[in-house]
């Protein structure tokens, strides 16, 4: 809110007073007692310049860049001529990019005048003068072109270097890619320098350029490495945003400390490029924040926000995060009913990338069991008689397919609940709440054959209830049912022998 002497000001700038236009002005150029706000400083500062007020031709030639005047060049390059004229080379610079971008409203003098202003930006070293100097001698050629078309121009001339460059970049000729590219980043970075605490617009080609540019110099030890990484993560590219946050961490992708970069770590800017590069995408970026989250020296040390960035790694794919869910799931079983079903969901998924750790865990975790001996082996070489058993007890015959299948015992195979046992990954095994010896355990899903075979088990028990109270009655009715049908087929198997 707009203190008392502020809003004297305002009430004088409205009632036409040049003095309290040009104080209003300065009052929002720097952020006194206001917010800052050029657009609104630009707009008393103009008022007053009407007014022939030097002193604000000369603050709109100082503070006010090219983005913000632009929107009303025709207006404001009177009052940019006018400080050009007193010795501002900066407002000359603005004066050229106004004029010289505009040929079809602007007068010959005023052309001449304007590119007289950009060879003095020129020689007083201004980034932006020596870009857009090249866009004018790269348009000479076609009189009264404007400088945006020139600049369309500019980048179809550049085409087949950036092909050349793509080309370069693709085959590891880095070396070659930086004799090209780096003189074009060195540009943008100057354009940076001179637009000070302002981020310049960047398209996407000249992102990734600076991105490779720094890859390629290695911004952890170049100074001008760092910068080009700097720029290419403030325009979007998440490798730059990854490297930044490294860089301020002092550690590489795996979270470990890199001896080789000097100095404390900051790691509030650490996590916010990581962050970012993490939103994009990159598994690495979160699983570093996992390791920074949990370090003691770091102020907002957090071990729940340090779980939750090790998950989102392992989504997206990082194998040494989804080792690690794995081991920690299998740690803390007993705080989580299905803590052991997420332990075998991601050492799976860590295995599926290689991991011989992964491996050796699922072995202890979910052991492959042995076959039992209590009649489904006699079964599994009776298919015809199975197929009979199925069309009268279907629901038994799927069940004496599952058993043969993932090596269940005789109670497991009667009494599970096939809804429940599906974890999608792996069977979960639990039949303590019906039989006492009975014991939590889990079995690996991991052939399309056995997938194939679960959903055809469980697309035959979708409405049925599986449990005691349901159509296939308790556990001794279910295995009188069994007993029966092992019975029958020893009997049918004896009398093809004695015929035989």
């Amino acid at each position: 809110m707009a203190n008392r002497e502020t809003l004297g000001l305002i009430k004088g700038a409205r009632a036409g007073d040049v003095a309290c236009q040009l104080a209003l002005g300065r009052v929002y150029l720097f952020g006194q007692g206001v917010p800052q706000s050029l657009p609104t400083a630009l707009h008393w500062l103009a008022r007053a310049a009407q007014e022939d007020s030097e002193e604000a031709c000369l603050l709109i030639g100082t503070h006010v860049p090219f983005e913000v005047a632009q929107p009303a060049a025709k207006a404001l390059i009177p009052y940019y001529a006018q400080a050009f004229d007193a010795g501002l080379v900066q407002a000359g610079l603005v004066l050229a990019q106004l004029v010289l971008g505009n040929a079809a409203s602007s007068s010959e003098a005023l052309r001449a005048k304007a590119r007289v202003a950009l060879d003095a930006a020129v020689r007083a070293g201004l980034p932006d003068a020596q870009w857009l100097l090249s866009l004018q001698e790269r348009s000479s050629a076609a009189p009264g072109q404007d400088a945006s078309a020139a600049g369309e121009q500019a980048i179809d001339g550049d085409a087949p270097l950036h092909a050349w460059l793509e080309q370069a970049w693709s085959q590891g000729n880095h070396a070659g890619f930086l004799s090209q590219g780096l003189p074009l980043a060195r540009e943008l970075l100057q354009r940076q320098a001179a637009a000070g605490t302002r981020t310049i617009a960047l398209d996407a080609q000249q992102v990734l350029l600076l991105s490779r540019c720094a890859q390629a110099l290695a911004p952890g030890g170049d100074a001008e490495g760092w910068q080009c990484c700097e720029l290419a993560a403030h325009g979007g590219d998440r490798t730059a945003q990854l490297e930044l946050g490294l860089g301020y961490a002092r550690m590489d992708a795996h979270g470990r400390r890199l001896a080789t970069r000097n100095g404390a770590a900051n790691f509030k800017r650490a996590v916010r490029w990581l962050t970012q590069a993490g939103e994009q995408g990159l598994a690495e970026a979160w699983f570093v924040l996992s390791r920074i989250y949990t370090k003691p020296e770091f102020s907002q040390r957090n071990v729940v926000e340090a779980h939750f960035c090790l998950e989102r790694a392992a989504d997206l794919g990082h194998g040494p995060a989804q080792l690690e869910c794995g081991m920690h799931a299998w740690r803390n079983r007993r705080d989580g009913v299905n803590n052991d079903v997420r332990a075998a969901y991601w050492l799976l998924q860590a295995q599926a990338q290689g991991s011989s750790e992964a491996e050796a865990a699922l072995a202890k975790i979910a052991p492959q069991g042995e076959p039992g001996d209590w009649g489904q082996c006699a079964a599994m070489h009776a298919d015809e008689h199975l197929r009979q058993l199925g069309q009268s007890h279907p629901l038994l015959a799927a069940r004496l397919a599952l058993a043969r299948c993932f090596h269940l015992s005789r109670a497991e195979a009667l009494l599970l609940d096939i809804h429940a046992a599906d974890q999608g990954h792996c069977l979960l095994i639990d039949i303590s709440a019906t039989h006492g010896r009975g014991k939590r355990r889990l079995v690996l899903i991991r052939t399309a054959q056995e997938r194939q075979l679960l959903d055809q088990v469980v697309r035959l028990f979708e409405r049925v209830d599986c449990s005691v109270a349901g159509p296939e009655g308790n556990y001794r009715q279910r295995l009188y049912r069994l007993k029966c049908y092992l019975a029958e087929l020893d009997a049918t198997q004896e009398q093809q022998f004695l015929a035989a």
